[in-house]
């Protein structure tokens, strides 16, 4: 199983964004690779509204898998 990122992966985040106004454990979607290991993300409310779009070094987001993923 590969740990790369990819687009539409539901990640959170490791760390607060002061700038952003994100705090770590926020959740949102990565939308599109901008370069190597960075990410832009989009966060939205509940009602599918955007708050947050920008990108995210790969170090500061955490993949979530909503399925079983066995260990290596």
């Amino acid at each position: 199983m590969s740990n790369k990122i990819k687009e539409l992966d539901v990640v959170a985040l490791l760390r607060d964004i002061p700038e952003a106004k994100l705090v770590q454990g926020q959740v949102g979607t990565v939308v599109e690779t901008l370069g190597e290991s960075v990410y832009e993300v989009e966060f939205c409310e509940d009602d599918g509204r955007t708050y947050a779009m920008l990108g995210i070094k790969e170090e500061d987001l955490m993949v979530l898998h909503y399925s079983r993923v066995e260990a290596a």
